[in-house]
C-alpha cells in the first residue's frame, strides 16, 4: 500500500511555475516567425493598410477574450492539458479523446515543421550547412528533448529568458523602424517590385484570417501548466492578461513598424517583411540580423511545444485514454515517457520530409480552433453541469463571450474549409474515423 502510493506520488507534476514563467510561455508559445513572415502575404492579398490593421485588431480581440473564457476554466480545473481537460470533463471522454490527441498531434506537426524551418534559416547564413537541414532539425529536437529531461525548473527559466530576449528583439524592431525609418528611400524599391494580383476581397480576408489566426495560436499556452503553477487561482489571470497584451502589443506596433517603412507594393512582394525593413534602413548585410533573429524566435517557440504538448497526452494516460506508460514523470517534474515520445513522433514528421509537415501543420490550424470552440463550449457546459464547481475568476459578459468566440471560430472553419479544401477535408476526416481510433483505444490501452 505504501509502495503504491508512492509510486503515484512520484508520477506527479511539480508545483514549481508562477507568473513569470506563465507570461515567458504566452510569449515564447504564440511569437515565433508568424510576425516576420506573414506581413507580406497578408498584404498581398489584401493591398490595403487600414484592412491589414483590422484583420490583426480583429484576432487580438479574439485572443484576448479567448484568454478570459480560458482563465476560468484553468482556475476551476486546474490539470494539466488545457482543452482535453476542459473537453472531457464536459463532454465526455470521447469529446475530450479527439480533443486531445488533435491538440498533441497538431503540437506535434507544428514541432516538426518550426526546427526544419529553423534549419532552413541556418543555411541561409551558414550555406555550407544547406545539405544537412533534415539532420540538423532532428539534432535540435534531440539536444531539446535531452534539455528538458533535466526538469521542469531549468525548462521554465529557459523560457523566461529566450522569451525576455524575444520580445526585447522586436521592440527594438520597432523603435528602429520609427527613429531611423523616417529618411529612407523607396522609390527603387517600388520601381523594382512586380504589380501582385490581390484575390477577391472576401478570398484575402479568409486567407489573411488564416495567417493571422496561425500567427496568434498560442496565446493559451499557460494553461497547459496549471497542475503545476504554485497557485492558479492567483497566477494564471496575471500571466495569462499580461502576457497576451504583450503579444497584441508587439504584433501591432511590428505591423506598423513595416507599413511606416515599406510601400505596399514592395511589401506584398516581400517573403520576409521585417528582413527587408532592416536592409532599407541599414543596408543589405543588415538583414541577417533579423534571420539569426529569427532562428532564436523559432527556438523558444519550440522550447515552449516540446514543454506544453507532452503535457496533453500525460493526462489522457492519468484518465485511460493513453498508454497508462506515458504517465510517467521523472525526478525533475518532465513527463519521462509522454516528452521524449512526442518529440521522437516529430522527427519522424522531419525523416518523412518537409512538405508532410507542412502539410500536417497546416491542416493542424484547423485541430487548433477546433480546440478552442471545445474550450469555449466546455465553459458553458461547466456553468450548467456544475454549477457549484469553485470559480476563482469568472469570465466577464457571461454567456455572450464564450458564445460570440464559438460563432467566430465557427465561421473561421467555414471559410477556412472554402479557402483550403484539401487541408480541409483531411481534418474533417480525421474526425469520421475518430470513432473507431477511440474505440479501439478503450478497448487496447493497459
Amino acid at each position: 500500500m505504501n509502495q503504491n502510493t508512492q509510486t503515484e506520488d512520484s508520477n506527479k507534476l511539480l508545483k514549481l511555475l508562477g507568473v513569470g514563467f506563465g507570461i515567458a510561455v504566452t510569449i515564447g508559445g504564440t511569437i515565433g516567425t508568424g510576425i516576420l513572415r506573414k506581413p507580406g502575404p497578408i498584404a498581398a492579398n489584401l493591398g490595403s493598410p487600414s484592412l491589414i490593421m483590422l484583420v490583426w485588431v480583429l484576432v487580438s480581440i479574439y485572443a484576448f477574450l479567448g484568454v478570459l473564457c480560458t482563465i476560468e476554466l484553468g482556475v476551476s480545473v486546474p490539470r494539466a492539458g488545457a482543452w482535453y481537460v476542459y473537453a472531457r470533463r464536459a463532454f465526455g471522454d470521447y469529446i475530450g479523446f479527439v480533443t486531445g490527441i488533435t491538440s498533441w498531434f497538431g503540437t506535434v506537426a507544428a514541432l516538426g515543421f518550426g526546427a526544419y524551418t529553423m534549419c532552413e534559416y541556418i543555411a541561409l547564413l551558414l550555406p555550407e550547412t544547406e545539405p544537412f537541414i533534415r539532420y540538423m532539425a532532428i539534432g535540435i529536437l534531440f539536444i531539446l528533448m535531452g534539455f528538458h529531461w533535466l526538469g521542469t525548473k531549468s525548462a521554465g527559466k529557459s523560457q523566461e529568458i529566450m522569451s525576455f530576449l524575444k520580445a526585447v528583439g522586436l521592440f527594438a524592431f520597432v523603435f528602429m523602424c520609427f527613429v531611423y525609418g523616417g529618411d529612407v528611400k523607396t522609390q527603387d524599391l517600388v520601381l523594382t517590385t512586380q504589380k501582385v494580383a490581390q484575390p477577391a476581397l472576401f478570398t484575402g480576408l479568409i486567407i489573411a484570417l488564416q495567417q493571422v489566426f496561425y500567427t496568434f495560436d498560442g496565446w493559451h499556452t499557460a494553461s497547459y501548466f496549471t497542475e503545476e503553477n504554485t497557485d492558479p487561482a492567483k497566477n494564471l489571470p496575471k500571466s495569462m492578461i499580461t502576457g497576451v497584451l504583450v503579444v497584441i502589443a508587439i504584433y501591432l506596433l511590428v505591423n506598423l513598424a513595416i507599413l511606416y517603412i515599406m510601400p505596399m507594393d514592395a511589401l506584398a512582394n516581400s517573403k520576409l517583411a521585417a528582413a527587408d525593413a532592416i536592409k532599407l534602413i541599414f543596408g543589405e548585410k543588415s538583414g541577417k540580423i533579423v534571420t539569426f533573429f529569427l532562428m532564436i524566435s523559432i527556438l523558444g517557440m519550440l522550447n515552449a511545444q516540446i514543454m506544453f504538448s507532452p503535457r496533453v497526452i500525460y493526462s489522457m494516460s492519468k484518465d485511460g485514454l493513453f498508454f497508462k506508460i506515458a504517465q510517467k514523470v521523472n525526478k525533475g517534474g518532465t513527463p519521462a515517457i509522454a516528452m521524449p515520445f512526442t518529440a521522437i513522433c516529430s522527427i519522424l514528421l522531419i525523416i518523412s520530409g518537409k512538405d508532410t509537415c507542412e502539410r500536417l501543420s497546416d491542416i493542424a490550424t484547423f485541430f487548433f480552433v477546433m480546440g478552442y470552440m471545445a474550450g469555449f463550449a466546455s465553459l458553458i457546459m461547466l456553468r450548467k453541469k456544475e454549477p457549484n464547481l469553485p470559480r476563482p475568476y469568472k469570465v466577464i459578459a457571461y454567456p455572450f463571450i464564450p458564445y460570440l468566440l464559438i460563432i467566430v471560430s465557427a465561421l473561421f472553419l467555414i471559410g477556412a474549409v472554402f479557402q483550403d479544401f484539401k487541408s480541409g477535408v483531411y481534418a474533417l476526416g480525421f474526425l469520421v474515423f475518430s470513432y473507431p481510433l477511440f474505440w479501439i483505444t478503450k478497448k487496447n490501452i493497459m
